[in-house]
């Protein structure tokens, strides 16, 4: 195999792939007004309380696959911080008032099915938790700044076992790219990545449709 043939790392082929519904998903209204602070924390709060539904399937299909490949990292576990910080948007009774829009449940139901797939389970957690590691970071400081937010009702974005946030993202794409695929099912990964983020786009749309005016 020549230097000109050789394949670009999944991790790569992932980031160039999936640009266009990145870009797409970023200029959401509903992100750009709540980093903008021209919104309330009961927006951040519904975003939360969606968050925890994609969450609980991800996490879910991830402990299935936890001995199918290395790309399942207890550190990077967000349920309990989710929990938490609806605990302290909305009080202890939080399970009684969140809401799960219809967008939610069709992302949700789209992970549970990933469950039986490392490949879509890859292309999932790519986009959630490297996500969060990086623009997710620039979420929590713009939280802080606009909306008064401390660490409390926050939680989500910490990650206390991970005490550099660089080299694990490293270590996490290496992982990935060392997933034996061959071409077909590396382009099946990028494919269900662009889908992450356009099911993540549509639940910025509908929060959008609730909280932008």
């Amino acid at each position: 195999m020549t230097a000109s043939t050789v394949m670009s790392p999944l991790s790569v082929a992932l980031r160039e792939g999936t640009r266009d519904e990145h870009e797409t998903a970023e200029r959401s209204g509903f992100v750009e007004q709540l980093l903008a602070g021209r919104l309330d924390r009961a927006a951040y709060a519904d975003l939360a309380a969606q968050q925890l539904v994609v969450y609980t399937a991800l996490e879910a299909a991830g402990a299935r696959l936890k001995n199918d490949g290395d790309l399942v990292f207890a550190e990077l576990t967000r349920v309990p911080a989710i929990e938490q910080d609806l605990g302290h948007l909305y009080g202890a009774d939080w399970r009684t008032q969140v809401r799960v829009l219809p967008a939610t449940r069709v992302y949700a139901d789209r992970l549970a099915q990933t469950a039986d797939s490392l490949p879509q389970y890859a292309a999932h957690a790519y986009t959630r938790y490297l996500g969060d590691l990086s623009g997710g970071q620039i979420i929590k400081r713009m939280l802080q700044r606009h909306y008064g937010f401390t660490s409390e009702g926050i939680a989500f974005y910490d990650f206390p076992q991970i005490h550099k946030l660089k080299p694990f993202k490293d270590v996490f794409r290496e992982r990935l790219d060392a997933l034996p695929l061959d071409d077909e099912a590396r382009a099946a990964v990028v494919e269900e990545a662009r889908l992450a983020f356009r099911l993540n786009a549509d639940v910025f749309g509908e929060l959008g449709a609730a909280h932008v005016r």
